[in-house]
């Protein structure tokens, strides 16, 4: 279909199609924002999944009579006992500046050198490994007072069900705004066609189909849909580069950021296409089910 062919109908002057364009371009602006917020919280279960699934975190607490020897050679008990398991792959303790960082975000403003900090074990487990996390708490509980063990799996599926909270709540957005642009596409058609009904009969008498006739109203709902559409996406791109600007640097290891790559940015290139094209096919069985009523 060519966008720019002749209409027979003088549908550019209508006022009930001038404010499709706002209603698509708000439409399709709002839906960006759905959009953009379910892939960043695909990303985000996606970046927890890989970085949490198949590990471990030992923490040792500090007691207050222990000095550096001492709480080196509990680090190194532990450290040996872990790598002694059967299904521990890696285990490393974390340089005291690491927790710090860690620690940073929940104690702002607190002088954390002066804190007592605890040490922390990093523990990776053999791809597939099954370990009883039980059993091995009580061991290190047994040959290292104060260690206790923690395998993530609380707050992993904690935070997995919040992202696909995010992802479902965004999909029903997403649903709303195409019924909404798709209820308003109907009601402009309906409204030129009462006005161009003479117009249209003098068609039919000089052996136009109906199909013909929906063509035109077609082409010109695509062409307003697209234009909103283009204009919309517009308006969502600078919203969601200036979220990222403002968020550069603040994000932590457990929110990867909001950056979007460039396949994320290729799907919501998608919507001012997928807008035209409701728009286009709500267009043409709007009309065809009208003139059918007519007949």
């Amino acid at each position: 279909m060519r966008l720019g062919r002749r209409s027979d109908l003088p549908l550019a002057g209508d006022d009930s199609s001038r404010f499709i364009p706002w209603i698509v371009a708000l439409m399709v602006y709002l839906a960006a924002l759905a959009l953009a917020g379910a892939l960043v919280a695909s990303s985000a279960v996606e970046h927890w999944s890989r970085n949490l699934l198949g590990s471990l975190t030992v923490e040792i607490a500090p007691t207050g009579e222990a000095d550096a020897r001492q709480r080196a050679l509990r680090t190194e008990s532990a450290i040996a006992l872990l790598l002694g398991t059967p299904g521990v792959a890696h285990a490393a303790a974390l340089g005291e500046a690491r927790i710090a960082a860690l620690l940073s975000p929940w104690l702002a403003g607190a002088e954390i050198a002066e804190l007592p900090l605890p040490v922390l074990i990093d523990v990776r487990l053999e791809p597939g490994a099954k370990v009883d996390l039980a059993a091995l708490g009580a061991q290190l509980a047994a040959a290292v007072p104060g260690a206790s063990v923690d395998d993530h799996q609380r707050w992993l599926h904690g935070l997995v069900a919040l992202g696909r909270s995010v992802e479902l709540v965004a999909a029903i957005i997403l649903g709303l705004i195409a019924a909404a642009a798709a209820a308003a596409t109907v009601f402009s058609t309906r409204t030129a066609l009462a006005i161009h009904h003479g117009v249209i009969e003098l068609l039919h008498l000089i052996g136009a189909q109906d199909a013909y006739v929906a063509r035109q109203f077609q082409a010109h709902a695509l062409r307003l849909a697209l234009a909103g559409g283009i204009a919309g996406l517009a308006a969502a791109a600078l919203t969601i580069l200036g979220a990222q600007y403002l968020t550069e640097g603040g994000g932590s290891g457990l929110i990867p950021g909001l950056a979007l790559s460039p396949w994320q940015w290729a799907a919501l290139l998608l919507l001012p296409l997928a807008s035209a094209v409701i728009a286009m096919l709500t267009a043409r069985a709007t009309v065809l089910a009208t003139l059918a009523r007519m007949v």
